[in-house]
């Protein structure tokens, strides 16, 4: 990238020595000047702008076995608003197999299985503690592009629309950050597109929506709580421990 914009700088150069030799400007050196600022500002929003995605791609398959872990609200943007919030219980269950935690959530009649995984989750635990010190000392500047700014890890997805449509999945990058709606702040996790390919039924690919999920900071804590590494292991642990058999079918007396 760096060679494409020193390449441009030289043919800029002789662009304006051309121009020079028409007479058409005469301070070229403020003019020159001004062309290197303007490439630099844009080799530092192209270098520096990008974050690292944190995690690998991983799959999960509906079929594991999961023990529900519980419930939370959050926010969703309502169907057919730009910024109207309209509230939602999201369940939460942990898949022990693949070590993943699932969101599942039904905004706008569209079923998703948000998976995280062990890398993920301690970025929300990590990202979250970090916007509550923002938010307590007053640094969250109400500018575009801070969805991102705690933030990205990789997650996998699974969507559908009716339960007897085909389920279509996909890694997708999950965004963490924060945002402001009618002047309030929120604590959001973005769900960037995932492309899904089918293998069998040819011009059936499709991508997901975008889908923003806001917090308030109590909201956010109870996810935290409901995905902590303890709490994940008593749940693993009861969902494998053994069962003693009863028979039901007479009354000892």
């Amino acid at each position: 990238m760096l060679d494409f914009f020193f390449a441009w700088i030289g043919q800029a150069q002789f662009f304006l020595d051309y121009l020079k030799k028409l007479g058409q400007y005469k301070n070229m050196k403020s003019i020159y000047l001004s062309i290197i600022i303007l490439v630099l500002c844009v080799i530092g929003c192209a270098t520096g702008g990008s974050q690292q995605v944190q995690g690998e791609d991983f799959t999960v398959t509906l079929d594991s076995p999961y023990v529900t872990i519980g419930e939370f609200n959050a926010q969703f943007i309502r169907g057919g608003s730009l910024n109207a919030l309209a509230a939602s219980r999201v369940t939460v269950l942990y898949f022990p197999l693949e070590d993943a935690v699932c969101l599942q959530f039904n905004p706008q009649g569209m079923t998703y299985y948000q998976f995280w995984s062990r890398t993920g989750r301690q970025l929300f635990l990590d990202a979250l503690a970090s916007y509550n010190e923002d938010f307590e000392t007053r640094n969250l500047p109400n500018s575009r592009n801070t969805r991102r700014n705690y933030g990205i890890t990789r997650g996998y997805l699974v969507w559908q629309q009716y339960d007897f449509s085909v389920q279509a999945s996909g890694n997708m990058d999950v965004q963490l950050g924060y945002t402001f709606n009618n002047r309030l702040p929120y604590f959001t996790i973005n769900q960037m597109e995932a492309q899904f390919i089918h293998r069998n039924i040819e011009g059936y690919n499709r991508d997901s929506q975008i889908i923003t999920m806001f917090f308030t900071r109590a909201q956010a804590a109870e996810m935290a709580e409901l995905i902590q590494p303890q709490v994940l292991r008593e749940a693993a642990a009861y969902l494998y421990a053994p069962r003693s058999v009863v028979d039901v079918s007479y009354d000892e007396y």
